[in-house]
């Protein structure tokens, strides 16, 4: 459900950017849907904000790029700035878990996933650079499907692209971790 709701303003854009194409034209609609992307970012952040009284510094990060980059976006009325935002997402989330390795007590997924998951060090170690890794080659791939394909393309690409990539490495990382994973024993059978 939490990847669901990061992936609210992807798709809030996408469907803005696809429905308006026939009456804006592409051009409008991209501005369109970059406006509707920077609304949905920021709604986001609220809804998480009322709910939980705190938003991570990663998400403030997004709502900074988007707010940005889609202010750049609809101001030049280009759309380099919006693919931009993507690659320095990703490279900055990398970059977030490199630096994690030097600074900190804990490193940055562990951080984020030991209240669910007790793993051995390296186990941590590996995830994380799996982690930094996939940010890396997200952020270039992004790059190189840009300048090889439509912009229309590439938005379909930002929705179902990337978010099935992150869908996929998740995946691999729970079959990865589930050797690890060991079931607590059931209280009625201990009885």
């Amino acid at each position: 459900m939490k990847l669901l709701f990061d992936f609210f303003p992807i798709v809030a854009f996408y469907l803005t950017y696809n429905l308006g194409k026939a009456k804006l034209g592409d051009v409008n609609a991209m501005i369109a849907a970059t406006a509707v992307l920077m609304l949905a970012t920021t709604m986001q952040m609220a809804y998480t904000w009322l709910k939980h009284k705190k938003i991570e510094k990663m998400h403030v990060l997004v709502l900074v790029l988007a707010l940005v980059f889609g202010g750049a976006t609809i101001y030049f009325r280009d759309p380099a700035y919006l693919i931009w935002k993507v690659t320095l997402v990703n490279w900055l989330f990398a970059l977030a878990f490199i630096v994690s390795h030097f600074i900190g007590e804990k490193i940055l997924i562990r951080h984020m996933m030991d209240h669910a998951l007790t793993l051995p060090e390296p186990v941590w170690n590996r995830l994380s650079i799996m982690w930094i890794i996939f940010f890396i080659s997200l952020g270039t791939l992004n790059l190189i499907v840009a300048a090889r394909v439509s912009f229309d393309h590439w938005v379909d690409f930002k929705l179902f692209g990337l978010m099935g990539l992150t869908l996929l490495f998740a995946l691999g990382q729970g079959l990865y971790l589930a050797r690890y994973i060991k079931e607590e024993p059931n209280k009625e059978n201990a009885q």
